[in-house]
């Protein structure tokens, strides 16, 4: 695999620097995925705090080891979306709901808004927003329990 044309490293302050081919420093580069939940290791752009795109990895696999690392970290930082393993319960089949799931960091509850904040992704992947902008997802909901594919499948 061949050497990235550029350099990042984390400076004194914590931040991403990106110092190009050219010798020109970016202080303050933020990873961005491309496809976060369809292929969350393939393509990511690593952008300045004005959001212009200033690198590109093709494939995160690709960079050498203390690289990858500095940019998984980077994202695991930014990134916080809980993955439903299992519906508990809901208060109501009507919304606004209470929803308790388990979820791949714990359980919890949310307030789901309306049906509208369930999204469909690349089946049989959801997106599920709830009253604060907290995004859950279900990778595969014909994967979940038959409780939880119960109750989910009364808001769908």
């Amino acid at each position: 695999m061949p050497a990235p044309d550029y350099r990042l490293q984390r400076n004194p302050f914590g931040r991403l620097e990106l110092t190009t081919a050219d010798g020109e420093t970016h202080v303050g580069v933020v990873p961005v995925r491309a496809f976060p939940i369809s292929a969350p290791d393939d393509g990511i752009g690593l952008v300045d705090p004005h959001g212009h795109e200033l690198a590109w990895i093709e494939r995160l696999s690709e960079l050498p080891d203390d690289l990858r690392t500095l940019v998984e970290n980077e994202l695991a930082g930014r990134e916080f979306i809980p993955e439903i393993k299992r519906l508990i319960s809901v208060s109501s089949f009507a919304t606004p709901s209470t929803w308790e799931v388990e979820t791949d960091r714990r359980t919890t509850r949310f307030v789901l808004k309306g049906e509208e904040d369930i999204r469909r992704l690349d089946a049989p992947a959801l997106l599920i927003a709830d009253s604060h902008g907290i995004h859950f997802l279900i990778r595969d909901r014909y994967a979940l329990d038959a409780h939880s594919r119960r109750l989910l499948d009364r808001f769908l």
